[in-house]
């Protein structure tokens, strides 16, 4: 059995895929995946790409389509959550900046109860400037503006008359109800690693939530060092005074057994593999091999 080394605790593994309206519905991948034994299940989201494609894509020279197709991911998801009773449902990642913060809080707390505490929620900045702009937010504050959103939402998440006052985020005492069924909220994982990530994840986060670097390819992508992220992270925590433990989540690991296993090694305890956003017949025979690689990792 493959165990995180701090804890001993079995590895956890998830999929995502970009759910769109060309691919297999959200609801019948979440019951498939569930009867597969996977622990869980994210969507990315984008509320749109702008037309004018000014921003590159950080992934390379041509966006996927996927991009401009998705389903809204809070909404996919509660039709997961009909068909299925333990899947963890995540979002990877949720874009704070293009969501308004008492209606964004709303959602998640919705979803949460009406799943019975079974979301994850897997938070960013985002990386395209004109999309950002469309919402209002200025690339330039987009971190200063996402902090103060989740700020804002613990506190609706867990206070009976909240209240917040700052610089992108005001508002009084209001009433907002229902209140999330996991205390405090569902976990919230950041999806950056920048130098600045660690202190961000302590203060208003709950885990670390990095994009998987094919070891190959990761010079001419940037390395990112993920035992020094892990080993960051903590130490940002504790001098946080943050209680338990941060959870360490990886995205966008393709059929690599033997990757999977050192990811889990190096204190990942949940790795979540890639699947395409297509139809039934390309994705399931993926998903089957990828449940293969889980019960032989935790066999």
């Amino acid at each position: 059995m493959t165990t995180n080394p701090r804890n001993g605790s079995p590895a956890a593994f998830g999929v995502l895929m970009f759910a769109t309206d060309y691919a297999v519905e959200p609801a019948t991948l979440a019951k498939a995946a569930e009867e597969r034994g996977f622990e869980s299940l994210f969507l990315p989201e984008h509320t749109h790409i702008p037309a004018s494609r000014k921003t590159p894509w950080p992934g390379g020279a041509d966006l996927p389509k996927e991009y401009w197709h998705s389903f809204d991911p809070f909404v996919s998801l509660a039709t997961a959550a009909s068909v299925t009773r333990t899947i963890k449902l995540g979002t990877g990642i949720t874009l704070v900046t293009e969501r308004e913060p008492i209606a964004m809080a709303k959602q998640v707390a919705s979803l949460d109860r009406l799943s019975g505490g079974r979301v994850l929620l897997g938070i960013g900045a985002g990386w395209n400037v004109e999309e950002m702009g469309h919402h209002g937010v200025a690339f330039k504050d987009r971190w200063k503006v996402l902090r103060e959103r989740m700020l804002a939402m613990r506190m609706l998440w867990c206070e009976n008359e909240p209240e917040f006052h700052g610089t992108f985020v005001d508002f009084d005492p209001v009433w907002s109800y229902p209140k999330p069924i996991q205390p405090g909220g569902p976990k919230c994982l950041l999806g950056a690693s920048s130098r600045w990530a660690w202190a961000r994840i302590a203060e208003y986060a709950d885990g670390w939530f990095p994009i998987h670097q094919d070891p190959s390819r990761a010079a001419a992508q940037g390395t990112v060092d993920y035992v020094d992220g892990i080993r960051q992270t903590r130490q940002a925590w504790e001098e946080a005074g943050r209680d338990g433990e941060p959870d360490f989540s990886i995205f966008g690991l393709g059929p690599d057994q033997r990757r999977a296993e050192e990811l889990v090694g190096m204190g990942f305890n949940r790795v979540i593999f890639a699947l395409p956003s297509a139809d039934a017949d390309t994705v399931m025979p993926l998903l089957d091999r990828y449940a293969e690689i889980g019960h032989r990792l935790n066999g």
